[in-house]
């Protein structure tokens, strides 16, 4: 499995120069990567044979279903529907 420990130095800066969008409580992105890796020490999902690294804490990792996953015709694109229940175990 990748793990960002395994990753190049020039791999992790490449991955610090991006932003990613997303809708946390009543915030809206963008959000940038440098920040979260700091943050978040995040860890990599697998899904659909590909690696995701989400915006989250790897603490969290545990409690993230992977519902759906899309891969594009050209394999360029994953499309994932998650579902996270850290804070309601119920679902």
């Amino acid at each position: 499995m990748l793990t960002l420990a395994g990753l190049s130095f020039e791999a992790i800066s490449k991955i610090r120069a991006y932003q990613w969008d997303g809708i946390i409580e009543k915030h809206e992105g963008p959000e940038d990567w440098n920040s979260t890796l700091t943050t978040y020490n995040p860890e990599f999902l697998s899904a659909a044979g590909f690696p995701i690294l989400l915006p989250v804490e790897r603490e969290r990792n545990p409690n993230i279903t992977i519902l759906r996953s899309i891969v594009s015709h050209d394999g360029d694109s994953l499309t994932v529907f998650l579902k996270d229940t850290t804070h309601c175990p119920d679902l």
